[in-house]
């Protein structure tokens, strides 16, 4: 019997110019109140689809999600079926993975990442593949090589028998290169309207105190891909200033802040904040005259940071991994990527 591997890959936007595509798979044993099957798709970072082993379902999560069964019309009831078919036999493969690592207890982890992303200026594209075990990183494929990276040692048998499966090598350069762009731009076409628009942040300067740093916080921009900085005399400032995240909001815009640390002394009207936002033009400027000098915080960040810290939940536990896979002759969807035979590697006397 064909042993299968659904690899996920985690592309993230580079430029205003570059779409994304990625998949998380999660296998878990022991872990409450969790899933032990869970796979979330993204488009430019906004969750496009859902399946966990509670539901027993593949769905849109996105309204323009829904006019992929104009094309396909039994796509999501295949999708359903090929997860259905995966945690059947995760218990089994984190199993195998346990004697690898000569492991004991009952709580374990193991992942997949997998996508593509796509420039629609250049047309460039470029995939990756990530597995990953507990939380560590086990088995990687570099597209531009054509080879595995294994951090682990226990990772190496499988590298040397994958690098030989050259067949498997071009199917994998060939989803990347081809298959997943093909729905990547399927679907920024489809969401077009929420992917490509722009949406300006409000833009508030922070303090909790006079010797506090000045915080300044953009939140509710779209997309992702934006700068925040600080300047002096029109002078972007490098040294003294804290760059933080940006964190995803529960709207599905986005939020990220830059303090700054300066003396009392400092003449302020020297200062200015920039939000700069790909696809506009004109930057946002905030003077450092007046700040909010209390120790509240807006109240539009509480559940923006919830959120973010739900979401990322989900990603992180999803980030780096290994999803197994044993079905024969199993018919890949539009997403998920056949690979080479892990349970053999992962249990070689089977």
């Amino acid at each position: 019997m064909r042993k299968v591997i659904l690899l996920l890959c985690l592309c993230h936007a580079a430029s205003a110019v570059t779409h994304s595509l990625k998949y998380f798979y999660t296998a878990s044993t022991g872990v409450p109140n969790f899933p032990e099957f869970v796979s979330v798709g993204l488009v430019d970072e906004v969750v496009i689809s859902h399946y966990d082993s509670n539901t027993r379902r593949a769905e849109p999560k996105q309204d323009w999600m829904s006019k992929v069964t104009e094309d396909e019309p039994q796509y999501w009831e295949r999708h359903t079926g090929v997860f259905m078919g995966i945690q059947q036999v995760y218990k089994s493969n984190i199993g195998h993975l346990k004697q690898r690592f000569n492991q004991t207890g009952d709580v374990h982890i193991y992942q997949v990442m997998y996508g593509c992303e796509w420039d629609d200026e250049t047309d460039e594209v470029n995939g990756y593949e990530q597995y990953g075990y507990d939380g560590e990183d086990f088995i990687s494929f570099d597209l531009k090589t054509e080879t595995w990276v294994a951090p682990k040692q226990q990772a190496v048998i499988t590298k040397h028998k994958w690098d030989n499966d050259k067949s498997e090598i071009a199917q994998n350069k060939h989803y990347y290169t081809q298959h997943c762009p093909e729905y990547l731009k399927k679907y920024v076409n489809y969401g077009s309207s929420v992917l490509l628009r722009t949406e300006l942040p409000s833009v508030s300067l922070l303090q909790k105190t006079p010797s506090s740093p000045v915080s300044c916080h953009a939140t509710g921009f779209y997309p992702d891909r934006a700068t925040l900085f600080w300047r002096k005399d029109g002078e972007e400032l490098h040294e003294d200033v804290d760059l933080g995240e940006i964190l995803p909001n529960h709207d599905g815009t986005f939020q990220m802040s830059a303090d700054l640390k300066l003396s009392s002394a400092e003449d302020r009207t020297r200062y200015d904040c920039v939000f700069q936002l790909s696809g506009v033009k004109d930057d946002l400027v905030t003077r450092l005259d007046k700040v909010r000098s209390n120790r509240e915080k807006p109240t539009d960040m509480t559940v923006p940071i919830i959120a973010a810290v739900v979401v990322l939940a989900l990603v992180l536990i999803a980030v780096i991994g290994v999803v197994i896979y044993k079905k024969k002759n199993a018919k890949r969807p539009p997403s998920p990527v056949n690979n080479a035979e892990v349970l053999e590697e992962l249990n070689p006397g089977s």
